[in-house]
């Protein structure tokens, strides 16, 4: 079984935030194979469902981003599932809007959210799914930039990167983490 947690904050403020681009691929996910995130324990939002046969488990932590960590930790617990078997799906500063980047392990490059998994986890070896949604020419602004809605332009194409996005993390748990990123990487949805 493989774990799938979307980063974002909770609440309707937050909603259609950079911040919150984990959360809107993993509602598009659970929409498309039929899960319904009506669960409502581990800190997190969550089901279980299938994608392609796969036995999966959805979820949305709903402490705010600094704290998704504790909703990692106690679904992983919880389920018995290894760290090798979550995929994290968030929004990435350092890449280009639209651009989308699958990895495993790694840094957090100051990203709370995965700064907070690795903590409670006690490792960075977790399968990533990683959106680029740039980054404001002046560094001070970057906590707010985040928790700004997306500027028209990008709002065009927003719904295709989610799908990619979506398309990409389901790949991962279909086909391997390999497979899927000799896929996704030549793929940009904005130039």
């Amino acid at each position: 079984m493989y774990l799938i947690l979307g980063l974002g904050n909770p609440g309707r403020r937050y909603q259609f935030t950079r911040h919150n681009i984990g959360f809107m691929v993993l509602e598009k996910i659970a929409a498309q194979w039929e899960v319904d995130l009506k669960q409502k324990s581990f800190d997190a939002l969550w089901n279980r469902g299938k994608i392609a046969g796969i036995n999966v488990l959805l979820a949305m932590p709903q402490t705010y981003m600094n704290l998704s960590g504790n909703a990692a930790r106690k679904l992983l617990a919880y389920f018995k599932m290894d760290i090798s078997n979550l995929i994290v799906i968030h929004d990435d500063l350092d890449l280009p809007f639209g651009k989308l980047r699958l990895k495993t392990g790694g840094g957090n490059a100051g990203h709370k959210g995965l700064k907070s998994i690795v903590t409670c986890l006690g490792s960075a070896d977790f399968m990533r799914v990683r959106l680029g949604i740039g980054k404001p020419s002046d560094e001070s602004r970057i906590e707010d930039y985040v928790l700004e809605r997306f500027e028209s332009k990008e709002a065009a194409e927003l719904q295709q990167i989610i799908q990619l996005a979506a398309d990409a993390a389901t790949d991962i748990v279909i086909s391997g983490m390999q497979t899927a990123m000799a896929k996704y990487h030549t793929k940009n949805i904005s130039n």
